[in-house]
């Protein structure tokens, strides 16, 4: 929860804007000042004070106690001119939500520290646990020494100042042990515990067990991911228990899947009990990876049989694949979304011209993967094999990179073994109906007119389906110098169906600087108005040319009604 206190009318004005774009993460904290951000201080992860700088200062600072748990403190002044991270930057969140804060209220967030600064991620941000001497090796990388990368799993990171040697370390392991001076060790989510029980089985029999068998196989318990198991123990309390205290999800399994994972130690009493030979080795091998140890039995101080059994596998860490959508050009047309996946992204692949739109939002050292025209199924396995490699990848596209863009090759290439994300973005027909109107208000369809992929029988055969369902078209790559014959040809089987006065826009680079439209007809649009960089959006029967815009009707009731 994110409290919110003001002292003045102008700074309630603003925190009551920002307490109605939020109302579920926010409260409210009337009374006087100061012990409304006592209480917010006692009650809340995040703080924003709409004061002055200085005397938020000086009522936090008695209330401070460790940075690890005070709650992040972000400061806006009565104008709504900054939103300044003051406490808390990393660990108290205070840095992002500054972020959020200012585009929230079209305010300018303030953000000083020193990582945030100079574009490198801070090592307390990355969304591992880890443990060691951060100061001294961030300090380190601030102050451009050589700080070494040691992986000893696969791990996707953000781009990192990051070398094979150094005085400093950056360790990526989940391996037990105390890190040196001068190191950090990152944590990921490299284990998967599997677990049996017995029916009652008591908590502390199950975690100690865990705790034990960690212990014994030099592994850190802040490496697990996640406890797993039999559907038919879903709701053990000794396994959701230990689940509950070490902070992970418990994952079940139905006992037939498990059934058909092959073990090195199956046994009768789980086939009887369960339906499977097999609960702690099989639900731990179910999503594959190495078997660090094997089914290992509790050991009770009572001399009774023990009551539950686990197996540790190692899963191998996945790359991080993101296909992010551009959008048409213009940067405030870059949806959030895409900037945070460009800052996470160590290797960047895209063709050479959308580099050079996005290269200032990229972190330093981020490997650039460049090419031209042409080059989009080299694009696509060059993303999936870096990737596969354990990286966090981002391969662009303008508009939508879903929509004739990279999307589609890059996911043909890849398979189960890394995982996906999409990231949407303003198409280039969104862009330019927005420019020209409405002209998409009821059922539309895009159509890429080149015929370097597909054949143009299979072309003309779709433009034909749509000329005769009466549907709005978007001509995507309607006409370069190469292909000149096909957009005349296109609309030639589109006037077989509409009459010449039928509405046709035509956005050449929608959103840029060098942004052209104009609102024309069917019987007069000239083709050598059109280039690869500009689509042409033809309207159906019902469109309409109203006050130089083009509108399709959604065709609601109560419009009929109404003329």
């Amino acid at each position: 929860m994110i409290g919110l206190i003001s002292a003045t009318a102008a700074g309630a004005a603003a925190r009551d804007r920002l307490a109605a774009a939020w109302p579920e993460r926010t409260r409210v904290y009337d009374g006087p000042v100061a012990d409304a951000v006592r209480r917010a201080f006692a009650e809340c992860e995040q703080l924003v004070c709409f004061l002055a700088a200085g005397a938020v200062v000086r009522l936090v600072a008695p209330l401070l106690g460790d940075k690890a748990s005070d709650p992040g403190v972000v400061c806006v002044d009565e104008g709504g001119r900054y939103a300044v991270a003051l406490l808390g930057g990393h660990g108290g969140g205070a840095n992002e939500l500054a972020r959020e804060v200012g585009e929230s209220l079209a305010a300018e967030p303030v953000v000083t520290t020193a990582t945030d600064a100079v574009g490198i991620p801070g090592l307390d941000t990355l969304g591992l646990p880890y443990e060691g001497d951060v100061a001294a090796v961030t300090r380190a990388l601030l102050d451009g020494e050589p700080v070494a990368l040691e992986r000893e799993v696969a791990w996707p990171l953000p781009p990192l100042p990051l070398g094979a040697e150094g005085a400093h370390r950056v360790r990526v392991t989940d391996r037990a042990g105390e890190p040196a001076a001068g190191e950090v060790w990152l944590r990921p989510p490299t284990l998967v515990v599997g677990v049996g029980a017995s029916k009652g089985a008591p908590v502390e029999e199950v975690l100690g067990l865990i705790s034990r068998t960690l212990q014994d196989a030099g592994l850190s318990p802040r490496s697990i991911a996640e406890l797993a198991t039999v559907d038919a123990k879903s709701e053990e309390p000794g396994i959701v228990g230990a689940a509950a205290r070490l902070g992970v999800p418990v994952v079940t399994y139905p006992a037939e899947e498990l059934a058909d994972v092959t073990v090195p130690n199956p046994s009768d009493a789980p086939l009887a009990a369960v339906g499977t030979p097999s609960v702690a080795e099989a639900a731990a091998l179910v999503g594959g990876g190495e078997l660090l140890v094997p089914k290992r039995k509790s050991e009770r101080a009572d001399g009774l049989p023990a009551m539950a059994t686990c197996a540790v596998v190692r899963r191998p860490g996945r790359g991080r694949l993101a296909v992010v959508g551009l959008g048409p050009g213009a940067r405030d047309l870059l949806t959030p979304r895409a900037k945070a996946e460009l800052r996470r992204a160590s290797v960047l692949v895209g063709l050479d011209q959308y580099v050079d739109q996005i290269r200032d939002l990229l972190r330093p050292g981020t490997l650039i993967l460049e090419s031209g025209l042409g080059a989009e199924e080299e694009r696509a396995r060059t993303a999936v094999a870096e990737a596969r490699k354990g990286q966090a990848v981002a391969l662009i596209g303008s508009g939508d990179a879903g929509v004739y863009a990279m999307a589609s090759p890059a996911l043909a290439e890849a398979s189960d073994d890394i995982d996906v994300v999409g990231v949407p973005g303003v198409t280039a027909a969104l862009a330019a109906g927005a420019i020209l109107g409405a002209p998409l208000g009821h059922d539309h369809v895009s159509i890429s007119l080149s015929d370097l992929h597909t054949p143009w029988e299979v072309i003309e055969r779709r433009v034909r389906a749509a000329a005769e369902a009466d549907i709005v078209v978007t001509f995507y790559n309607p006409r370069s110098r190469g292909r000149d014959w096909q957009l005349p040809k296109a609309l030639g089987i589109l006037a077989e169906h509409r009459a010449p006065e039928t509405p046709v826009g035509v956005v050449r680079q929608a959103s840029r600087p060098d942004e052209s439209s104009r609102v024309t007809s069917l019987g007069e649009l000239d083709p050598a108005w059109v280039d690869m960089m500009t689509v042409v959006t033809v309207g159906n029967t019902a469109t309409r040319n109203i006050a130089g815009r083009m509108v399709t009707p959604r065709g609601y009731r109560w419009q009929e009604a109404s003329r």
